[in-house]
């Protein structure tokens, strides 16, 4: 009687992780990801392990979450997957101000971001 289980909108050899509220702007944070984007998922994590931006390691967690994914709930090979997808979205903003002179404000932004990495299996070449 309960909820049926929604249509699964990826392919059978593919798994997602999603990390929301990421303190950081999405312009920054794509530059991360573009550097993973189709690359073997352990070349990727070696990128982001050596990397020197500090949102990589946010970046990381993200992807190791989603080889657990495609390892654990989709039974895909952990050796054979590959960063299909890396996409950067915006979230909210924090809003703050800084009194400066003559009375006047001046504004500063917190933004956050959302990343969304999908990790496919790749296909036996014969």
């Amino acid at each position: 009687m309960g909820k049926q289980t929604p249509e699964r909108r990826l392919a059978e050899n593919e798994a997602l992780a999603v990390g929301n509220m990421i303190r950081i702007s999405p312009q920054k944070l794509n530059v991360v990801a573009a550097t993973i984007r189709g690359m073997p998922v352990d070349a990727a994590l070696a990128e982001l392990t050596f990397s020197r931006r500090r949102i990589a390691q946010d970046v990381k967690k993200v992807l190791e979450s989603a080889i657990a994914n495609a390892e654990n709930n989709h039974d895909l090979d952990v050796d054979d997957l590959v960063v299909a997808e890396a996409s950067v979205g915006k979230r909210m903003v924090m809003k703050r101000w800084r009194a400066r002179a003559r009375g006047r404000v001046g504004k500063i932004q917190k933004p956050f971001s959302q990343i969304r990495i999908v990790v496919r299996q790749r296909e036996e070449i014969e």
